[in-house]
């Protein structure tokens, strides 16, 4: 295997354009700018920031970005068509990347053009643009689908009409490494011009077939933050940047201890994030249970990680449960602020063990719960007290909440509205852990302990400061108003005993 000597790889970025187009997902073109100003500062080649004949909107939002003056390459997608190429252009951007299907299967049935229609209208499209002195990146669609013979042939045309960089797009995700390998391999050999990778993720394949063509010489690679895209998603960011770098020694000019913020701000602004065992991002990805796992973190971390958390950004935590051994519980309970002895330990590492057997999933809460009942300790004081909620509901009416609550004497007010009450109150609280500590609510989840108009509902939650830092708290009411409101105070007190944190830097003013 011949490998490539180049040693930067470059990232283009499609969050916001390909990985908008995942279902469910509609951004504003302010949510856009705000990605895009984060792509930048994350360190991207090249931000796709949309599909400019879209729509009013989507235009508006790639002119935007385009206008802001960041270093990486604004791109905006058209398709070979007059009236796409134009709506790129007025947006000013950097790039436009033209594409067009040239697979048998998209000519017949989605495109309705022979070869050399296609041929032609990658052709002079790309000749358009190129005559505005506009760079221009040329996408063959489902490419890894057509005949590698007239893929090859369209390419050689697009390149001799100025075409600055080829892309190899595997629109359906039917690649595997070997065959990837191959065929850029085969166009490498003719296309005397930079190859980009466009993978997507049908068969989970996606990050390794981006490997793949990297090692046979493309020197750019189409991702999405937390692997966004059309149905499985596309190359996620995260995996193809940490992967080229650690796994093949190749640079690209990300800064990687910014990669969880980053997927933190897209999850935010999408609403869709990933699952907990995704790879670099997800909540578990360097969490541990187990006690040999533990025992082997707390000695080496390098015994079960491949790599330090610190680098994306990242903290390691270790969870109470049945698989829990003597040197993780006693870990997490120095954390917690407990000094307990070897018997002790070994006495609550039996009451979690009894409780995971049990089914019960532990939090930071039930084991601090746990250790206080067995040393003998009385509950901590709680640095932030709920004192009053309200809510204002209606079938016409905006719900709106007003928290207050109390901290060391001093009194924090607020209201917020939202899409329903819990909505309002949370906001309404994170309004006033904004100005305390900027924690941030990360999950939410509502369960029925009872049945009935009377039902006791259980609130778990988990919250997040800027640090990492990441406690989860619960609680139980016949009003899951109340309860919700109640779970977010008990996380904010988790995190800021932890911190140590007594007061308030600023006062947030009464409304």
């Amino acid at each position: 295997m011949i490998l490539s000597d180049s040693n930067i790889i470059k990232i283009f970025d499609t969050t916001l354009r390909d990985g908008e187009q995942t279902p469910g997902i509609s951004l504003t073109p302010e949510e856009k700018v705000q990605i895009a100003i984060q792509l930048d500062k994350l360190g991207v080649d090249t931000i796709e920031a949309g599909f400019p004949i879209t729509s009013k909107g989507e235009s508006e939002a790639v002119k935007n970005i385009a206008e802001l003056g960041l270093k990486s390459e604004i791109c905006g997608l058209a398709r070979a068509e007059p009236r796409d190429i134009e709506t790129a252009l007025s947006c000013n951007v950097d790039l436009v990347h033209v594409f067009i299907a040239t697979s048998d299967i998209h000519m017949k049935y989605k495109l309705k053009m022979d070869r050399d229609q296609v041929l032609k209208a990658a052709r002079d499209m790309v000749k358009i643009v190129k005559d505005r002195g506009v760079p221009v990146e040329f996408s063959a669609e489902d490419a890894c689908r057509s005949d590698p013979d007239f893929l090859i042939k369209v390419f050689q045309e697009v390149s001799n009409v100025g075409a600055d960089r080829i892309d190899i797009a595997d629109t359906v995700g039917i690649m595997n490494p070997t065959t990837m390998y191959e065929l850029v391999s085969k166009v490498k050999q003719v296309i005397k011009r930079p190859i980009s990778m466009h993978c997507h993720n049908d068969f989970g394949l996606a990050t390794a077939n981006s490997l793949a063509g990297m090692l046979a010489g493309a020197e750019r690679i189409h991702v999405a933050i937390n692997g966004l895209g059309e149905r499985a998603g596309n190359a996620a960011l995260e995996e193809v940047v940490m992967a080229s770098q650690n796994l093949y020694q190749k640079k690209t000019n990300v800064n990687t201890k910014l990669i969880y913020e980053t997927s933190k701000l897209v999850t935010r602004l999408t609403g869709i994030g990933p699952q907990p065992n995704k790879a670099i991002i997800g909540d578990n990805a360097f969490g541990h249970e187990s006690g040999i796992h533990v025992h082997g973190i707390i000695n080496m971390p390098i015994t079960y990680e491949p790599l330090e958390p610190e680098t994306v950004g990242r903290k390691r935590w270790i969870q109470a449960g049945k698989h829990a051994g003597t040197h993780g519980i006693k870990a997490q309970l120095e954390e917690l602020g407990y000094n307990a002895s070897e018997k002790q330990v070994k006495e609550i590492l039996s009451r979690v063990k009894d409780l995971g057997d049990k089914g019960k999933k532990l939090t930071d809460v039930d084991l601090d719960s746990i250790a206080r009942a067995i040393l003998g300790k009385v509950s901590e004081e709680r640095i932030i007290e709920l004192v009053d909620i309200s809510v204002m509901t209606g079938i016409k009416s905006t719900p709106t909440a007003s928290v207050k609550v109390v901290m060391e004497e001093e009194t924090f007010l607020a209201s917020e509205t939202g899409v329903g009450p819990v909505d309002a109150a949370i906001k309404a609280i994170q309004k006033i852990s904004d100005k305390i500590a900027h924690i941030r609510l990360k999950d939410f989840k509502i369960d029925a302990i009872t049945g009935g108009t009377d039902a006791l509902g259980e609130v778990v939650i988990k919250v997040e400061d800027d640090e990492g830092n990441v406690a989860t708290a619960r609680s139980s009411h016949g009003d899951i108003v109340v309860a919700s409101a109640e779970a977010m105070i008990d996380g904010i007190n988790k995190i800021l005993t932890k911190k140590k944190i007594a007061k308030p830097k600023a006062a947030l003013p009464n409304p």
